[in-house]
């Protein structure tokens, strides 16, 4: 049969709206060092910022993901992009504290739908031997978000002032929600049926969603691993100018290394995980593997700490980026394999409100810990989290398997 080629510019279109996403929510750990000195914020209050966007963040990576199931990708990605875009705008326009929070809140709103909706729409369009690439591309964006969002707060910032590196990246999100609304949703070519996008019908309940041991387990790991995701975006700019010395022109030259590594481990990862399959590995071994060997490589990230180097501390932190990178990608992509079309954005939400929950809980204690101690302990966690969280993995589901009757669908066609 021959594939719809729209679907890769669906994908396409997927990778920008989470390059947005990263690139929204990274501006402001950049533009704080210039904001905290104009509003004079401690890092306890910058802490509570951070917490803000991931209470909200939370909350909506579950909700978002239940009522994309519902709804659909194209009209729930658009809408999130919408919103996030929105708020990020605003962000150029706040003179206080309870601005900033409420923005931040409402940034944390739209966004905690975008990975439950790239996880669906890849879902929609791609088959279990191209899925994880496909996922690769999806996710692969928000590090290509975190690599620009650097080099162009800072040079943005340096022409037209701090304001202007959010409201130019909120203007562009509202021309993507534009473009994403008028491609046609309904497919032109003959597709197989396990690529069409299902109805509303294939959804489950979301209490039988949370009687599963599965998505107990997922939700675990996402709980575990996601604080030290966080904590690389938001507070390693401040360590950089507040340990290393690093000069806040010379950041935005240094930062965009450790993000870019995770865009290319996010795609790579996905690919050796999908070249497995297709030499007739199972999706199990194909996807622990993966996970597996990045999970391995975190143990070098405490090493972080104890370099003189600046280089090689950011080499260390590219390590953790490009582990994590293969490692998401196939996490979500295990999702899709263990939930199918029934309940993969819903799980991919709910282990997302864990790890923000998980997230917005230790940021403020984070800020304790660097303001009154140091960032070792911090190193130190994020080099023993993934392996403790692969060897639970590996314990709770012992073979990553589909859990319902088949994963092909009636030929039907969604025009969401």
């Amino acid at each position: 049969m021959k594939y719809n080629p729209t679907r890769w510019f669906v994908v396409i279109l997927v990778f920008i709206a989470t390059g947005l996403s990263f690139l929204d929510r990274q501006v402001l750990s950049i533009a704080v060092i210039k904001i905290q000195r104009e509003f004079h914020f401690t890092d306890v209050e910058y802490g509570w910022v951070n917490t803000s966007f991931l209470l909200s963040y939370a909350l909506m990576f579950t909700v978002g993901g239940w009522l994309i199931d519902k709804i659909g990708a194209k009209k729930g990605l658009g809408i999130a992009v919408g919103v996030w875009s929105v708020a990020n705008a605003l962000h150029g326009l706040m003179t206080n504290l309870p601005q900033l929070l409420a923005f931040r809140f409402f940034l944390g709103m739209g966004e905690g739908a975008c990975f439950p909706g790239a996880a669906k729409t890849v879902y929609d369009w791609f088959d279990k031997k191209e899925r994880g690439f496909a996922n690769g591309i999806a996710i692969g964006g928000s590090a290509i978000g975190a690599v620009i969002a650097p080099p162009l707060t800072i040079w943005i910032a340096e022409f037209y002032g701090w304001r202007a590196g959010f409201v130019i990246p909120g203007l562009i999100g509202i021309l993507w929600v534009i473009v994403w609304f008028m491609i046609p949703w309904k497919q032109n070519t003959q597709v197989p049926s396990e690529i069409l996008p299902e109805t509303s019908e294939s959804v489950i309940s979301f209490a039988s969603i949370l009687k599963i041991k599965e998505t107990w387990v997922f939700i675990l790991m996402r709980f575990l691993l996601d604080p030290v995701m966080y904590f690389m975006m938001f507070w390693i700019p401040k360590y950089l100018s507040e340990v290393r010395g690093v000069s806040f022109e010379r950041i935005g030259s240094l930062f965009w290394i450790p993000f870019l590594a995770l865009g290319i481990s996010n795609i790579l990862g996905g690919f050796l995980s999908d070249r497995l399959v297709k030499n007739n590995a199972s999706v199990n071994k194909s996807r622990k593997i993966v996970m597996g060997c990045a999970a391995a490589l975190t143990l070098a990230v405490p090493l972080t700490e104890y370099t003189s180097s600046v280089e090689m501390a950011v080499g260390f932190m590219a390590l953790y980026m490009f582990a994590h990178g293969c490692w998401i990608t196939n996490y979500i992509t295990a999702i899709s394999d263990v939930f199918g079309p029934k309940a993969t954005s819903t799980v991919v939400g709910l282990s997302g409100t864990a790890g923000a929950i998980s997230s917005l809980v230790l940021n403020p204690m984070i800020g304790k810990i660097i303001q009154d101690y140091s960032y070792k302990p911090l190193w130190i966690a994020s080099g023993l989290l993934y392996p403790i969280a692969f060897i639970a993995f590996m314990i709770l589901i012992p073979k990553i398997r589909f859990l319902f009757e088949t994963e092909h669908r009636p030929l039907t066609i969604n025009n969401n």
